[in-house]
């Protein structure tokens, strides 16, 4: 139970929940997950940080980015079918389809330039 009222806590805001679909397509730096959300980055960084927790993304950090990626759910049955069913539900959303459009734009951009372009 305490399990999943933590995923969906996490999930009860659009933003994370545009991001953990923006992850559906693979890892992604914070940089591209700040440009496609359009917010601040300590914004984005408290909303991954929900995700985390909730265990629904995974981080890992290489040099000054930190990458996220969905988590595979292990043997965390509750986490596993909760992002089955938000991409299930969710993926034919026009934000949705618009954001994965958007993102493969995004993921053909230089993180670095995009973090600079980001810190301006």
């Amino acid at each position: 139970m305490k399990e999943f009222v933590a995923v969906t806590k996490a999930l009860s805001d659009t933003n994370r929940v545009r991001a953990l679909l923006a992850l559906k397509r693979g890892e992604a730096c914070v940089c591209r997950l700040i440009e496609l959300l359009g917010r601040a980055p300590s914004t984005v960084s408290k909303h991954m940080s929900i995700l985390k927790n909730a265990g629904l993304v995974e981080s890992r950090k290489e040099g000054r980015w930190i990458y996220y990626r969905l988590c595979d759910g292990g043997n965390n049955e509750v986490v596993c079918r909760m992002i089955a069913v938000v991409i299930e539900l969710l993926g034919c959303d026009k934000t949705i389809v618009s954001d994965r459009k958007r993102m493969a734009e995004i993921l053909k951009q230089d993180p670095g330039v995009l973090c600079r372009e980001q810190k301006k």
